[in-house]
């Protein structure tokens, strides 16, 4: 049939396909899809076995090279999946079959993230129980999941709210909380071996006493300034509107809660942490052999934000000093004023009654007294996010405190301020101000009326006083100036040599030392919330916490009356927290023996929960033994699927695709908790993700009505040039795809119109799998096609019987597969499916445009090609061919090497800058011997006309340029 009469019968009404009764139709696909999904799953098809254990299997199996690929964790919403969900899905889907059938064993499964604040809410909403609500959602996404025939390993799927996973989210916890960060061996340990040391007296306690003379709570407060996992009274962010404490990412830029748009406000309350910053110097480190995309790293290393320089003190009052930390110890004699955050701990000892005398009227914000100016400065702060905090605003807002500290190196008093942009959780909450050099420094010294001093002589041409400025300047490649006292003198000195002289200073007097600082905090993970995993902790009448025995866990969720913490005035920042759990007091009090030898005590539950991060964290070492309820994973069978080995030396997932959107928080708190476990010796993986891919986002059009409300994108008519919705314009923009934007699409409608299969292709083939592209439903009409050709390729519409003949194929046509195959291997391996099913598509045209019986060595390549992509269909065909086993297992094609290199090649001759010839000519000619061809080809010969050669140059085998 050609091309012309194909596109036509593929268009054509029912009638046609009434005529052709075994033709590839949506309800065709329908069919074909269900089958062999029914098929796959009683099979067993996708079952990856492991080397022992519940899940071993086939030994020869298991002595192939090994493959474990993952997705990220998707959490089940009620909304169900749009199109755009799957698109990562797919693409891990399509690699894993690509490698089951290069030879590995392939474990690729899926589960799900379903603790969180989504469900909560919606049970508030509701009053369905987060648990039915959210089991509820699970199954209409595997539904979902399933219909797109993703070849996962079901028996190793599961919830993270299941008691059964848990169990060993709260085991890992007990770990963390038991354990230190011995610096000397640069891992975590025990914290049995810090007490033996404290108790030998090999360790100094840091008051000095023995560790005998403590008692049982001042020895909890020593072993908390250790633990990796401790309790503190930590800033956070407290959204009265939503009753909660909220982690920095779920702010917004505005300082509102991301989830109600409520105001966030910073609050002290205690707080369980983990200390990760003991793990920053490995965690930046292994950066460097992770095959992660570069700007992830970027995003990686500039969050944990590393910076060498010193730690300074500066003395205030009779008793206090103010510690800041600064990479530019260089400049100290330039530091004219002191900014402390304002929630830093000093503030309140060192506002005096009343202002000094001569203070400037600018710097005390039109107050009476300091403490008036610091209460309503620090109220007004409190409403920011840090990122509000950190921007670049136009106008520099502080207050005076009143007090004065001292310069160490000039002896001069500096006013100490308190402002927004000096953050708590970076450095020690305070900076020296040097506002010459420092852009934001300077813009606040303007505001505030305050001195500057020149410390690093001007290159640029301007002069040395600053009162002539526009702006600071900052120059790490420049002389030190006016900076000579009495003790020491660096005028003259480079910046690095007067770097080492004043730290050198600074050390010999005891008021600072070089340092390394990082801009990582500790990881604040409390959640005032019901949906997520208990603690498993409990508190004595002393107040000390103690964690549950193994035998205790898992400590489950108990059912609740009222889901919701207690909300309040959105505004009132001066509200306190009550999490839902603590309501329930026969589960918060207790009577229990830990077997300490105790006996049996009354003690009090944590009554804060996890947040949803920890159940995400290790996950991938559930899956590869989850059904193991002695251990959290079998050493056998970790060391098998993520130990280390040849071009990954820390181990870990072999790939790992999602969004870019989890560049930071969830992959560094997943790469602390693998760091953690393999130091204590349960995992032989350094870290958790060898190979990172990022994938795009599928968007959608989004129409807008003229009050800026979206509308449903399937009721807009596009005519006159513009966009219309029930005869009202409205505007169109690019943008994400969701049910609250009316602009979804759903993969059950486009399997029901198309098939999965068609879906698949499609979402494959809309572009590079890592950059966004726009969906558009006419468009998926093309694959469909693709896969009719396909079918119409190998069975006759009208019969369903196999057309294929047992006739070798003539050497055009194997040359148009054997560069397919190279082609879409190549693409395979590099995670191009856009350019494989371009490859396919062009191999099947040929096909077509050939004519008559395709030979059955071609057909059956052609359908091993497409199976990654189109499994459904393959299985079909690869049965209908004559085979009774699977698709999914079949060796992928193997290209030869003698037909993919073009036995001709097409050479471009040039005379004059003009192109005058097309020679078809041998791949393998030589320079001298494609120069005598063009030079005797008449049509060459003509264009130069008589006219003397001056060069002739050659490009064999595709270019001849002829200059006369």
């Amino acid at each position: 049939m050609s091309e012309t009469n194909s596109a036509a019968a593929e268009t054509a009404p029912a009638a046609t396909e009434t005529a052709a009764p075994h033709r590839y139709t949506a309800a065709m696909a329908a069919d074909i899809e269900a089958r062999w999904q029914d098929v796959w799953a009683a099979e067993g098809t996708y079952e990856a076995p492991n080397p022992t254990g519940d899940l071993a299997g086939d030994p020869a199996l298991v002595a192939r090279p090994k493959k474990f690929i993952m997705d990220m964790f998707p959490y089940p919403s009620g909304a169900g999946l749009h199109v755009g969900h799957p698109l990562g899905y797919i693409a891990t889907d399509v690699f894993a079959r690509h490698q089951r059938m290069t030879g590995h064993n392939v474990l690729h499964t899926l589960g799900f993230d379903a603790f969180g604040l989504p469900a909560e809410q919606y049970a508030v909403q509701t009053g369905t129980h987060p648990r039915a609500s959210t089991e509820a959602n699970m199954e209409n996404m595997k539904v979902q999941l399933r219909r797109l025939g993703l070849g996962h390993d079901t028996r190793r799927s599961f919830a993270t709210i299941d008691p059964d996973y848990y169990r060993w989210t709260q085991w890992i916890f007990v770990q963390i909380f038991n354990s230190w960060y011995d610096e000397e061996a640069d891992k975590a340990r025990p914290i049995d071996e810090l007490v033996a040391q404290f108790e030998s007296g090999r360790r100094a306690m840091p008051d000095g006493r023995p560790w005998s003379a403590l008692d049982a709570v001042e020895r909890a407060d020593v072993l908390g300034e250790y633990r990796l996992a401790y309790t503190s009274d930590a800033p956070v962010n407290w959204c009265p509107g939503l009753g909660t404490v909220l982690a920095n990412e779920e702010v917004t830029a505005e300082g509102r809660s991301e989830r109600g748009n409520f105001p966030v406000f910073k609050r002290k309350l205690r707080q369980w942490n983990m200390r990760i910053t003991a793990y920053a110097d490995r965690l930046l480190a292994d950066l460097d052999a992770l095959d992660w995309p570069d700007a992830i790293k970027a995003q990686q290393r500039n969050w944990i934000g590393r910076s060498e320089g010193a730690r300074v003190d500066f003395p205030v009052g009779d008793a206090d000093a103010i510690t800041v930390f600064t990479t530019r110890q260089d400049t100290l004699f330039g530091a004219t004023y002191m900014v402390l955050s304002p929630e830093h701990e000093l503030v309140e000892r060192i506002v005096p009654a009343a202002w000094p005398a001569d203070t400037h009227a600018v710097w005390t914000g039109g107050h009476a007294t300091p403490a008036e100016a610091v209460d309503a400065y620090r109220k007004q702060a409190a409403s920011k996010s840090d990122v509000e905090r950190q921007a670049e605003a136009k106008d520099k807002t502080g207050v005076f405190t009143g007090a004065y500290a001292t310069n160490p190196v000039s002896g001069e008093p500096v006013p100490v301020f308190i402002a927004d942009y000096v953050l708590m959780g970076y450095g020690t909450g305070a900076i020296m101000a040097v506002p010459a050099h420092d852009s934001r420094d300077f813009a606040f010294a303007r505001a505030f009326e305050l001195p500057m001093r020149c410390v690093v002589e001007p290159s640029d041409g301007r002069s040395a006083d600053p009162a002539e400025w526009d702006e600071a300047f900052a120059s790490y490649d420049a002389k030190l100036i006016n900076s000579t006292s009495d003790d020491i003198a660096l005028d003259g000195l480079g910046v690095a040599d007067a770097k080492a002289r004043i730290t050198d200073w600074l050390a010999a007097r005891g008021i600072g030392e070089g340092t390394v600082n990082f801009r990582l905090r500790d990881w604040l993970f409390s959640r005032q919330r019901y949906w997520g995993e208990p603690f498993p902790i409990v508190y004595d009448e002393d107040g000390v916490a103690h964690p549950l025995p193994e035998s205790m866990l898992p400590l489950e969720l108990p059912e609740v009356d009222d889901y919701s913490p207690r909300t309040f005035d959105p505004d009132d920042a001066d509200t306190q927290p009550e999490p839902p759990l603590s309501r329930k007091q026969d589960w918060v009090d207790v009577e229990l023996d830990l077997g300490r030898g105790e006996g049996v005590r009354r003690y009090r539950r944590e009554t804060n929960t996890m947040p949803n991060w920890a159940g995400s964290c290790w996950y991938e070492l559930r899956y590869l033994d989850p059904h193991n309820s002695e251990k959290l994973v079998d050493p056998a069978v970790e060391q098998y699927w993520m130990g280390p080995r040849e071009g990954q030396p820390h181990g870990g997932v072999d790939l790992y695709v999602g969004g870019a959107e989890h560049a930071v928080l969830h992959l560094l708190y997943a790469r602390f908790w693998s760091k953690m476990l393999f130091d204590l010796g349960h995992i032989s993986s350094v870290e958790p993700f060898h190979k990172l891919y990022n994938q795009g986002m599928i968007q959608a059009f989004v129409y807008r009505d003229s009050r800026g409300i979206a509308v449903p994108a399937t009721e807009v008519e596009e005519r006159d040039g513009g966009y219309w919705h029930q005869g009202a314009e409205v505007t169109r923009v690019l943008g994400k795809m969701g049910k609250s934007l009316k602009n979804a699409v759903t993969p059950d409608e486009i399997c029901a119109e198309y098939g999965a299969d068609t879906l698949r292709l499609y979402e494959m083939a809309m572009g590079p799998l890592d950059v966004s592209r726009p969906w558009d439903t006419r468009a998926v009409v093309g694959q469909y096609r693709l896969l009719q050709r396909l079918w119409r390729n190998v069975v006759d519409e009208t019969t369903g019987e196999v057309t294929v003949v047992d006739t070798e194929p003539s050497e055009e046509t194997l040359r148009a597969l054997h560069k397919a195959v190279d082609g879409v291997a190549q693409d395979m391996a590099g995670l191009r499916f856009n350019t494989a099913i371009a490859k396919v598509t062009e191999l099947n045209n040929h096909l077509t445009k050939v004519g008559g019986p395709v030979s059955r060595t071609v057909a059956e390549r052609l359908v091993l090609l497409v199976a990654p992509l189109a499994p459904h269909i393959a299985e079909e065909l690869w049965r209908k061919l004559g085979h009774t086993d699977s698709v999914v297992h079949q060796d992928f094609p193997v290209a030869d090497p003698a037909y993919v290199v073009d036995d001709t090649v097409t050479c471009v001759v040039q005379v004059k800058g003009k192109v005058k010839a097309r020679l078809e000519v041998p791949a393998s000619i030589s320079d001298a011997e494609l120069e005598a061809l063009v030079l005797g080809e008449a049509a060459v010969v003509a264009a130069v006309g008589g006219a003397t050669i001056r060069k002739v140059i050659v490009r064999a085998p595709k270019l001849v340029n002829i200059v006369v």
